[in-house]
Order: C-alpha cells, then structure tokens, then sequence
C-alpha cells in the first residue's frame, strides 16, 4: 500500500477566515498609509504656494517635535500591559467593575501620554493658551447678562470673545465659570474635568453596547475603547467633556427606551436635557441625535418625551438670550472671514477624514471594512453608520477645516465599535497597533490639546 502525503513545502489552501484576517490587515495598514499620504499632499500643497493656516503643520495640528525621555519608557511600558492584560481583565472583571476601572485606565492612559510634555505643558497650558476658555472667564457677570450679550461679542465688536468661546455655544464657557463660582476655578480643576469627561464616554458607550449587541461583545469592544490614539487629546482639550455630556445622553435615551412607566420618562427627560446642554457646548453636536434614534428605534415614546425635554430646555435658554440659530449664524460669518475661512475646503475635506483615521487607529479601518459586509449585527452597523453620517455632514459643510482630532471626538467611539467584528485571536496583535500609532504621534506631534 502506498502512503500518499503532502509534499513539505506546499502549503494548505487558506481557509476563508485566514483571507479574511489579511484582508483586515491590509485595510488597516492601507488606510494609515492613505492617510499619510494626504499629508504629503498637503506639504507638496504648501511647497507650492498655498496658504493651509494650520499651526505649521499639514495634517494634525501642532508642529513636527520629537519629545523622547524617561516618560516615553514609562509609556511604552504601560502600552505593554494594555495589550498583555486588558483583554482578559474585559473578560473577567465584574461588569460594574469593569466600568468602573475601564473610565479610571483610560483617563490614566490620555494623562500619561499627556505628560510626554510634561504637567505644565501637557495638562495646564493648553487650557490656558491664548484663545482658550479661561481666558474669558472673568468676563462672566452672571447666566443671564452672558446669554442676552453673548451673540454680540462673535462678531463684529470691539471687545469679542477669545477664539474658542466665539467659536462655541455658550455653555462652554458658562461650564468653566459655573466651576470658578463653584470655588473650583482654575486650569488644574477644568483639566481634570475635561479628563474625567472624556474617560467617562467608555462606559457610558460599552452600556449602550451591551443594551443592543449583548455584554461579551461590550466586553470585547472595552480595551479598544481604551486605547484609541484619540486617547491623545483626551487630556485636555474641552472636546473630552463633550465627549462625555453626548456619550451620556445616548446611554440616558437607551436606558429609557429599555425602561417602562415613570422611570422611563424620568430617563427621556435627562437625555433630552443633555442633548440641550450638548447643543449649547458644540454646534455640531446637533448631529450625534441619528445616535440616539438608532438605540431607541424601538420605543419611540422616549425618543418624544426626550425630544420635547430638548426643545423646552432650549426654548428657556432662548427666552433667556441666547438663541442658538442666530449664534450659529454669527459663527459662520466669523469662521468665514477667519482662519478656518482661510482654509481651503479642497484640501481639507479629504485631510480632516484622514486626521480621523489617524484618531481612530488601523483596527477601527480594518473593522469598519469587516462592518459593512453581510452579517454583520444591525444595530452595529447602524451605530456605526450614524456617526460616520454625522462627521460626513460636519466634513461636507466645511464649517470645522482642521483640527478635527479634538472636534470629531464625540463621534469618534461609536465608530470604534466596528472593531467588535474583528477576530478575537487578532485582539493584542490590533491593541499593540493602536497603541503603537497613538505613541508616536504623541512622540512626533507637539499637539497644542
């Protein structure tokens, strides 16, 4: 009888899964790539002549510096454990446990990439640059005299507001001030809040993960969550917070569509009520509401009584002073005839979406692409696609041209799910290229957040 064997150097056909697997790499790997290339567009744009107005950078903001020192080890380091112990403390922990420790590693992680430039220059001077909020704190004489007057100061006037605060609602700054009356005044209180919101959004969104796609795979989504590079403008750009307030109001709607009777009205009206603090911090945070209809598709009762909190609240806030659709207006003459305006929407609607990539990370690419095949959870794919709707309308309006790293963070989580459709043998390899990508542009980009 004769054995038939197979020849030792011809390798098995791969199976349906290994092609999928390299596919997933070669998307991640093509969409950092492509991303990079968009600035080497932008330098051979500026080479040539033009104007991008963007903190002598291309892409992200903030100057080419490499900052290396003993911090960069201590870093490192923590990367490695990130990617050695976060899945298998996802997969073990309690789940309120996990909640709780998943918020407390995650602010600790954007504070020590933070301090890569130190406490000084990493946590406090980029709340208190020119421009900031800070700055205009101590012109707040009261809510109400700030909210009839605050439209008059974007534009126009010979006292106008610094450049973020006539470029936001005011509740930005009115959130600063609250805490400075509040005895809690200072860069070293709104760092930590700005922290503490951002960190916040993870189990604020890995509830709504668990509600509508079940806990193990909540519990597959948290490291990733943790260690997304936008994890570098966590601590401390304000955007965090808004991260925060927004990724709480979808969890607060969800909840109510899960609930019955008084608690879930009770529910809808705080969802409705931060969607209206939500609004009057960002103007375009209007666009996370398609988030809140896909988590509460179902009951459309809490969508109403949230929807109706919403507009009371801004309807008080208008009867007050402020009416949010003349703020926006002032806004848009103002970013029409400032540095933003300066901006050309060419190059940047194609530069702020790669800027999102970079945030974002290879293996949100990789699952993103895996997301939009066949089989693939519904309720994942339209959370997904509701945020990318939502930074593909902020991107086409041209309203934000530049530094999106910070601006697009509240979207930038619910895309993150889509790595939930990567394979779970794949986990560390995609945590070790997250952490690695969010390392060196920490390293290599003086990012002024």
């Amino acid at each position: 009888m004769t054995l038939l064997t197979r020849p030792a150097d011809v390798d098995p056909a791969p199976s349906a899964a290994d092609r999928a697997r390299r596919r997933d790499v070669v998307v991640g790997v093509a969409a950092i790539i492509a991303a990079f290339a968009v600035g080497g567009w932008g330098w051979w744009l500026r080479r040539h002549g033009s104007t991008l107005v963007l903190d002598r950078d291309v892409l992200l903001s903030g100057p080419l510096q490499v900052r290396v020192g003993a911090i960069t080890v201590a870093i490192v380091a923590a990367a490695a454990a990130l990617v050695c112990w976060s899945p298998l403390a996802a997969a073990r922990l309690p789940w309120r446990a996990l909640l709780w420790s998943s918020a407390a590693v995650a602010a600790a992680w954007s504070v020590l990439l933070a301090l890569t430039d130190g406490v000084h220059k990493g946590l406090i001077q980029p709340l208190t640059a020119r421009g900031q909020y800070l700055r205009d704190v101590p012109r707040v004489h009261g809510v109400g005299a700030t909210l009839r007057g605050f439209v008059s100061h974007i534009v126009g006037s010979s006292q106008p507001w610094s450049t973020h605060v006539a470029g936001h609602p005011p509740g930005a700054l009115l959130t600063f001030w609250a805490l400075h009356a509040g005895g809690l005044g200072g860069p070293g209180f709104a760092a930590a809040l700005c922290i503490a919101g951002g960190a916040s959004a993870v189990p604020a969104v890995l509830i709504v993960t668990r509600d509508l796609l079940g806990e193990d795979r909540a519990r597959t989504a948290a490291p990733f969550l943790i260690t997304l590079p936008a994890a570098i403008w966590i601590a401390v750009s304000f955007d965090a917070f808004f991260l925060g307030v927004t990724a709480w109001a979808v969890a607060a709607v969800g909840a109510a569509a899960r609930s019955t009777g008084a608690r879930s009205a009770a529910l809808a009206v705080v969802a409705g009520l931060l969607f209206a603090y939500a609004a009057n911090l960002s103007y375009g945070l209007v666009l996370i509401a398609p988030l809140a209809i896909v988590v509460a598709r179902r009951r459309s009762r809490a969508l109403i009584v949230a929807g109706a909190a919403a507009a009371a609240a801004m309807l008080v806030v208008g009867a007050t002073g402020f009416w949010w659709f003349d703020g926006l207006a002032a806004t848009r003459v103002r970013v029409a005839g400032g540095v933003a305006g300066a901006r050309p929407y060419s190059y940047f609607v194609v530069a702020d979406l790669a800027v999102l990539v970079l945030a974002l990370g290879p293996a949100v690419a990789a699952g993103v692409a895996r997301a939009a095949r066949r089989g693939t959870a519904p309720a994942l794919r339209l959370l997904v696609a509701a945020a990318l709707a939502g930074i593909l309308i902020a991107d086409l309006t041209g309203l934000a041209r530049g530094e999106v790293e910070r601006i697009w963070l509240p979207f930038m989580p619910w895309i993150a799910l889509a790595v939930i459709t990567l394979p779970r043998r794949d986990t560390r390899w995609w945590l070790g290229a997250q952490l690695a990508l969010a390392i060196v542009i920490q390293t290599v980009v003086y990012s002024p957040w």
